[in-house]
């Protein structure tokens, strides 16, 4: 399929975050711009601190836009909406947080947990259709029925975050922001998670942006890879396209990190080292170009050239 025959579901357009103003100003965000397609999982990865939470946190209005807009379905839901719009996006576009333990309440039970969405918008009839939406999604997320009256601190880092996705889930949003899902929970429990996500993606054909900074994790559950340095889109691809031809060298930086299961190759591998100094940008400015294939490298016209001839040599 086309990128153009694809529906867009929500648009980033020359997004800036700054915090903090005059001499303090810190531009978290500089001229951000992708979209997100309706049924795919967009991938924003990049190091830590590199601006992929506050891109997020701008989504469903954590973080003011200080430029920029945010579309949702072709409309604005970034600065001032009336109140009927904002619940809209609430509703629609939910977050499930990196850290389980600190996004529940510890003080509340998993019921009230879960309910919380259905009271603040009234989503059910009665209560016992209040009862049969929770008990039908904590069994689709892979907990049990007695496990409503707990309290986060009873669980396991995954069950909690099963109740995070639940929260999420109860209120059949169209969108699901997954901020470093897993990156708190161990190893063994990751492909549960991940699993549990791309079987709600299919049922409900949700549409995610998953958030990371490893990129084996993403290569596993993403259609298309946004690679984010410093606030600032260095590349954009479809996940084979991104392995097979990672073209920037902030991209070949994080690909070279990625663990080799085999000791002795891991031993033997060398780590490229991403430096900015690497660009001459004096003379040429760069900018985000699609060089074919649906494929966009942040670069000067001189770069964009050597990686046009990486890419597809003398066809």
């Amino acid at each position: 399929m086309n990128q153009s025959d694809k529906e867009v579901l929500l648009s980033i357009k020359n997004l800036d975050v700054v915090f903090g103003r005059g001499k303090r100003a810190f531009k978290a965000i500089d001229n951000v711009s992708f979209d997100i397609y309706k049924g795919e999982t967009l991938s924003l990865v990049g190091e830590s601190g590199s601006g992929k939470t506050t891109i997020g946190r701008a989504i469903i209005r954590i973080n003011p836009c200080s430029a920029g807009e945010i579309l949702y379905k072709g409309e604005r839901i970034s600065g001032s909406l009336s109140r009927k719009a904002d619940r809209e996006v609430v509703r629609k576009i939910q977050m499930i947080f990196q850290d389980p333990a600190a996004s529940l309440n510890e003080r509340a039970t998993i019921e009230y947990i879960i309910s919380e969405g259905l009271y603040n918008f009234h989503l059910y009839k009665d209560e016992k259709d209040r009862m049969a939406k929770i008990e039908r999604v904590v069994e689709e997320v892979g907990l049990l029925p007695e496990h409503l009256t707990r309290y986060p601190h009873e669980f396991s880092g995954g069950q909690r975050q099963r109740v995070g996705i639940a929260r999420s889930i109860v209120m059949e949003p169209e969108f699901i922001i997954a901020d470093e899902p897993i990156s708190a929970l161990d190893v063994s429990i990751r492909a549960q998670v991940l699993n549990l996500l791309k079987k709600f993606q299919v049922e409900r054909g949700l549409t995610y942006l998953f958030i990371a900074h490893d990129l084996s994790i993403v290569r596993f559950i993403s259609d298309r890879i946004v690679v984010i340095y410093k606030g600032r889109v260095m590349e954009i691809a479809e996940t084979e396209e991104l392995f097979h031809y990672p073209l920037h060298p902030y991209t070949k930086s994080l690909m070279s990190a990625i663990p080799v299961p085999d000791p002795r190759i891991e031993k033997d591998k060398k780590l490229f080292v991403y430096d900015k100094k690497m660009h001459d940008y004096s003379v040429e400015q760069p900018s985000l170009v699609d060089i074919g294939n649906g494929h966009m490298v942040f670069g000067s016209p001189s770069e964009i050239e050597k990686y046009k001839k990486i890419r597809f040599g003398n066809q």
